[in-house]
């Protein structure tokens, strides 16, 4: 084999998979969620996976990246950056479903290079026969723990069956969520996310979590759902429950002016979410936790490079999650695995889901945590036949871009997106 392993073929395949019901401070969850499955091929007869979004405007721009890359060699990460940037210079996306932040020319390039850095990593570890963590520097722990992430929820979507989680809509409702997504997967930290109701019943909400699981960490996220009056209220009614308080409100300068004034550390996934945003952050103290994502932070090695300059600035360092399959988990674990100082727990929304795009028994929960794969590249295995049938269903579904505002207002008329709303 040669030393070279050139590009000869990018396929971009959308899929739809089903999710439930999930509110949030933008709306709710469309029956169903969205994903773009990369596949890369090579003249060696070696494929790589990535995973990425689907909406319509970052589809286009994978194509637009998938005809520029084609040809180059996987090890060629550098200059595929900067070509893909060249590709889309000036090309701006849009956050449809609001929950993060403004995505500028920089972060798009990001957001689109990602699924195509990760199927390369995948490539380069098979052609290694090492797992991709060795090619970010190597494990520096066996397995990742990840946190339970609980939602205010309906019981169904309109006119559909109950799902099998039932309704959530208070206090016990969640309590009794969260006893099973911990006794089946053996969470040992518990996220809520907020920014659905009062918050005076979110508050509610965490005091029975913490008198349910008085060891569990718990963690609050209403996306930026609050005013800073609301913030500081909210912060100082639960001193010493929170272990961290996520985007209680808009904006750097208002995180800012709460994490003054406030006992917990703020984290954010809404406010920091491109380099570029690193330097003011710091300079305002308004963050005190980064949740990182490799979707939207440029892939895997990037994400070091942010990890790298969170520790510089002794900032904490968790990791975010969006409704995802499978192939995002792995290139999850194997990243966490290799960050000595992401100290907190990931999040997830694997437990919502009831479909994936991989070959089962790659990742498994135990404890609360995943086993990090030691097969080379990801460790995973596309499903193929799974694949077409959630590709079918991207068809079949009608969904093109994700948007929980629309859905809910098509649902409930009077429905309106303000933020801060409390």
């Amino acid at each position: 084999m040669t030393d070279r392993l050139r590009i000869t073929e990018v396929t971009l395949t959308p899929v739809a998979f089903r999710d439930p019901p999930l509110l949030n401070a933008v709306g709710v969850h469309e029956p169903y969620a969205l994903r773009a499955i990369v596949e890369i091929s090579t003249d060696q007869g070696l494929t790589g996976l990535g995973e990425t979004y689907a909406d319509e405007g970052h589809l286009r721009r994978l194509a637009v990246a998938a005809r520029a890359i084609t040809g180059m060699d996987v090890h060629a990460l550098g200059t595929m950056h900067q070509r893909i940037a060249a590709e889309l210079a000036g090309d701006t996306g849009a956050d449809g479903h609001g929950l993060t932040g403004m995505i500028t020319s920089s972060s798009t390039t990001d957001r689109v290079f990602s699924p195509f850095e990760v199927a390369c990593l995948d490539i380069q570890g098979k052609t290694a026969g090492r797992p991709v963590a060795d090619l970010l520097g190597g494990a520096v722990r066996d397995e990742v723990p990840f946190s339970a992430y609980l939602f205010y929820k309906w019981a169904a979507h309109p006119g559909a069956d109950p799902d099998s989680w039932g309704e959530a809509l208070d206090a016990d409702g969640i309590v009794a969520q969260a006893r099973r997504m911990v006794g089946e997967y053996g969470f040992s930290a518990i996220k809520l996310k907020g920014g659905v109701l009062p918050p005076e019943e979110e508050i509610e909400t965490i005091r029975a979590l913490r008198a349910a699981f008085p060891e569990h960490p718990l963690r609050l996220d209403p996306n930026a759902a609050w005013s800073v009056p609301t913030s500081l209220k909210v912060a100082a009614d639960l001193d010493g429950v929170l272990e961290y308080l996520e985007d209680p409100t808009p904006g750097q300068a208002g995180m800012a002016q709460v994490a003054r004034e406030v006992p917990m550390p703020l984290a954010t996934n809404m406010c920091v979410v491109a380099f570029d945003e690193v330097a003011p952050a710091v300079a305002q103290d308004a963050v005190q936790v980064v949740l990182s994502d490799h979707h939207y932070w440029g892939g895997l090695h990037r994400s070091k490079l942010l990890a790298g300059i969170c520790d510089t600035f002794r900032l904490g360092l968790s990791m975010h999650s969006n409704s995802h399959l499978g192939i995002s988990l792995a290139a999850m674990v194997q990243l966490a695995a290799t960050t000595p100082n992401l100290t907190y727990a990931c999040d997830t929304h694997w437990p919502w889901k009831t479909e994936d795009v991989i070959a089962p028994g790659a990742l498994t929960f135990d404890g609360g945590a995943v086993g990090v794969p030691r097969a080379p590249g990801l460790g995973v295995e596309l499903d193929r036949d799974a694949l077409a049938r959630l590709h079918e269903q991207y068809l079949a579904c009608g969904l093109r871009n994700r948007d929980d505002t629309g859905y809910m207002q098509r649902l409930h008329s009077d429905y309106r997106l303000r933020s801060p709303r409390w």
